[in-house]
């Protein structure tokens, strides 16, 4: 399984960035995915996580309302819309796939795919 993510970079306060991750490797459509955070000295946070049809969907409580998570099953891709960026944001973005199947939104941050990361960095 290869995931592939891209979109970071450097960004000022206030503003938006969109996340992408491009997957390979095995049916994209059969597993929950999600997008978590790791700060430098912090442990890694679950951002948003998604179900396997994109129906159903998580947030942490510090991205509600200005993250939005969302998949795209056609193109194995799973796209992170992060506006009115803060500070607090900056850390290194890493998309992840479940590697059971489940119909349920179910992420096991012990038991998932990974990518490799990507820098998002908030200017204030």
């Amino acid at each position: 399984v290869q995931l592939q993510a891209s979109g970071g970079g450097l960004v000022q306060a206030g503003g938006s960035l969109r996340l992408s991750c491009a997957a390979s490797g095995r049916t994209f459509s059969n597993y929950a995915m999600g997008w978590f955070r790791q700060a430098p000295g912090k442990e890694r946070e679950l951002v948003a996580a998604v179900d396997r049809s994109g129906s159903s969907t998580r947030y942490g409580d510090s991205v509600k309302g200005r993250f939005t998570i969302s998949r795209d099953n056609a193109k194995n891709t799973l796209s992170l819309q992060m506006n009115s960026l803060k500070p607090e944001d900056t850390a290194v973005y890493s998309c992840a796939m479940n590697r059971q199947s489940s119909t349920r939104l179910a992420i096991d941050v012990r038991n998932c795919f990974w990518g490799q990361g990507t820098q998002v960095t908030v200017s204030s």
